[in-house]
């Protein structure tokens, strides 16, 4: 479905430009016109990572005027091996900084507006109604959840990417056009179901693969030139090298964008996507330091020390004296049989969501003195014994 450009007039470039721009300027349906909207042009970036990181590079190459980029963490060495904006000199730094310098690096006519702020439903609407599209390069569902219901409400296309290991998925969400992506993913699921790239890793050239996609589908709407993937969802198998195109269609009974939405604000999407951490009733799980956890360690009846992670992250890092029972194990009841009902468990992750869960299945299945290791094993890694990797 093609559209009309989201940019419609431009400013005139300079002599600098065009030289810079001049494969571009012979490039039919981009032109000088075109090359002047992408000056103009004003884009939001909701994540500096992996996905972030090239669609950032490849809109400030291709003359993006002004570029703004969202996000609150800091640069650490896990980023590095896709996150290729960052560098080691960039560790501990924003995010935010390290990206508009490399992005001033690649090209120095464009203007980077730094968010160095969690994007949420306090200052989403302000900050994204400043921009002609957004790129969302987030990594959580509740971020993704936030702005599809802000582009709505605003009325602005969304670029959406997200990946995971192999794979990768890419889409134009644009309500009154086609569909936006509660459509498609009207629930999320349940927390822990899916792991995250911090949890079950990501092939790092896969970000440039699928980051590149966004680049592009971002340039097709702001010049309004070809076939945006609006109604339609890539699905990228990184091991097949295969590039499947599915028609996905809008929802009349969306909340947010249906025929008759029951969602017109912004909500609570942490609460929305499932509170980690807490029983059903909301009371909060028993929970232990890891400094704490180590004393119990080291006393003369020790409680047992149970790892819910895989096989591949204990393979990394391990805390000497823990036994593997899987999550997957609590789900589905077969841990119960291999607890001791005798003797205080502690249950550890990697930072705490997973054995959260664990600890919470445990306590309705019938344990009485468990408790969630609060941090998982990266606090024990930073506060205990720093000799091992993080990841």
């Amino acid at each position: 479905m093609p559209t009309d450009p989201l940019v419609t007039t431009g400013r005139p470039l300079e002599p600098a430009e065009v030289t810079r721009y001049a494969r571009h300027i012979l490039v039919p349906g981009v032109g000088r016109e075109g090359q002047e909207r992408l000056a103009a042009a004003r884009v939001l970036v909701v994540g500096a990572g992996g996905l972030g990181s090239p669609a950032l590079l490849y809109l400030a190459a291709a003359g993006v005027g002004t570029i703004g980029v969202v996000d609150a963490d800091v640069v650490e060495l896990t980023n590095l091996h896709r996150q290729v904006v960052h560098s080691d000199a960039d560790i501990g730094h924003p995010k935010t900084a390290s990206a508009a310098e490399t992005v001033h690096r690649v090209n120095p006519h464009v203007r980077v507006v730094q968010h160095e702020v969690t994007l949420d439903s306090s200052n989403a609407l302000e900050m994204i109604a400043d921009y002609d599209v957004v790129v969302d390069g987030t990594d959580n569902f509740p971020t993704r959840y936030l702005v599809n219901d802000a582009c709505v409400l605003l009325g602005k296309p969304h670029v959406w990417a997200s990946i995971l290991r192999f794979d990768g998925q890419v889409s134009v969400w644009w309500a009154g056009h086609g569909p936006c992506y509660r459509c498609v993913f009207p629930q999320p699921p349940p927390p822990g179901t899916v792991p995250s790239c911090a949890e079950g890793g990501v092939l790092g050239v896969l970000c440039a693969a699928v980051g590149s996609v966004q680049s592009t589908e971002t340039i097709k709407l702001l010049l309004g030139i070809g076939e945006p993937l609006v109604g339609r969802l890539l699905v990228h198998d990184a091991l097949r090298q295969t590039w499947d195109d599915l028609t996905v269609r809008r929802d009349p009974h969306c909340p947010v964008c249906g025929d008759a939405p029951t969602i017109t604000e912004l909500v609570d999407y942490v609460q929305f996507c499932g509170m980690p951490g807490a029983d059903d009733d909301g009371s909060e799980l028993p929970t232990v330091s890891v400094g704490d956890m180590a004393a119990e360690l080291a006393t003369t009846d020790p409680p047992l020390l149970v790892d819910v992670r895989g096989e591949q992250e204990r393979a990394i890092a391990s805390i000497p004296g823990s036994v593997a029972i899987h999550l997957d194990r609590f789900r589905d009841g077969a841990a119960f049989t291999e607890l001791p009902r005798d003797r205080r468990v502690l249950i550890h992750c990697k930072v705490g969501g997973r054995s959260a869960e664990a600890t919470r299945l445990a306590l309705e299945a019938g344990f009485t003195d468990v408790a969630n290791v609060e941090g998982g094993i990266l606090a024990y890694l930073r506060e205990i014994d720093p000799s091992q990797p993080e990841y």
